[in-house]
């Protein structure tokens, strides 16, 4: 019996060398932190890319999926992938701004006005250059994008359909600039808020109201403690996948190309899957007792308050006015 529990040690040693002599020749369980719930877009997203990668691997690899922000904030998986202790992370765009400002530019208010904007944005020219700023300034590679549509208004007191509607309702946001700056040009001083910490703050009634998309407000269940939705269209939510640049380079040139393979095509599915969804999920918002509005004359009070005294801002950490020029004639509004 010694015997053989003298081979066995030694067989595991040889084993060990051998596994630290060839990294990405072993099968790895790679994570991926969610900072929504299931059901949202990063899930459908998430979900499309860990089966894609195993498909690109044969199987030798997985990705699990840690949803509800159980491996942290969102800003705080930035940092975790950048320094290389997690793996991969969808987020909201928001959230990745503070580490690299220029990505900033798809969170000022009112830029991206469709599905098509962002489509063209994102897997453009404009997207590969803040993917190279956001490797440099943040050790993050965003390798897919979740599309989740407009930024809603929701909130527990009351209808909202002008500026003047928002005076005394407490607006949670993001902690961004960009965003908080929006609601200062509409006459409210938002409160910014840990996305984890919402959800508990309009039950207690902290605050009245947030926004996000009606594909967030859903998989969240926000409609158990807000009743009413302002239709704006200030932001359209991205929601980028990133992969720790440490972690990808660490990683076999076929595993390096599985990882972009399986991001790029479940980009494509978000764009499919929010095209084909959003309507169903906003009626079953109102089928659980949401009332949603539209704001009052066309949006115009709240897109000339946010356009005038929000943009000139924020030119110089997005890269200068030329570059949102340059966006603005890249979707036909230049």
């Amino acid at each position: 019996m010694h015997h053989n529990s003298g081979i066995v040690k030694a067989l595991s040693f040889s084993a060990a060398i051998f596994l630290c002599a060839s990294p990405g020749a072993f099968a790895k369980n790679f994570k991926l932190a969610l900072g929504d719930a299931q059901g949202g877009t990063q899930w459908e997203l998430g979900t499309k890319f860990v089966e894609k990668f195993k498909e690109k691997t044969g199987g030798k690899h997985d990705v699990r999926l840690f949803p509800n922000g159980q491996l942290g904030s969102e800003q705080d998986t930035v940092n975790d992938a950048s320094i290389g202790t997690l793996d991969f992370s969808i987020l909201a765009i928001n959230n990745i701004t503070p580490f690299s400002p220029t990505v900033g530019l798809f969170t000022l208010p009112y830029v991206i006005l469709s599905l098509d904007d962002a489509i063209k944005l994102t897997q453009g020219e404009v997207g590969k250059e803040l993917t190279e700023n956001t490797l440099r300034d943040a050790g993050v590679r965003i390798i897919g994008w979740a599309y989740s549509g407009f930024r809603v208004l929701t909130n527990s007191k009351r209808p909202i359909k002008t500026v003047g509607d928002l005076d005394g309702v407490i607006v949670r946001v993001p902690k961004n600039e960009i965003m908080i700056a929006t609601y200062q040009s509409w006459g409210i001083n938002p409160t910014p808020m840990a996305w984890s910490e919402t959800f508990t703050a309009l039950q207690q009634k902290v605050v009245d109201g947030q926004d996000n998309p009606y594909i967030t407000v859903h998989a969240m269940k926000f409609y158990e403690v807000q009743k009413y939705v302002t239709n704006i269209r200030y932001i359209f939510s991205l929601e980028p996948l990133i992969v720790s640049e440490s972690v990808f380079q660490s990683q076999s040139d076929d595993v390096k190309n599985a990882i972009l393979a399986a991001g790029q095509e479940a980009t494509a599915h978000s764009a499919e899957f929010i095209a084909k969804s959003e309507d169903a999920i906003r009626k079953a918002l109102m089928e659980k007792g949401m009332q949603i509005s539209e704001p009052a004359d066309g949006e115009k009070e709240w897109i000339d308050k946010a356009t005038k005294e929000v943009w000139p801002k924020y030119y110089k950490s997005i890269g200068g006015k030329e570059k949102l020029d340059r966006v603005l004639k890249l979707l036909g509004r230049g």
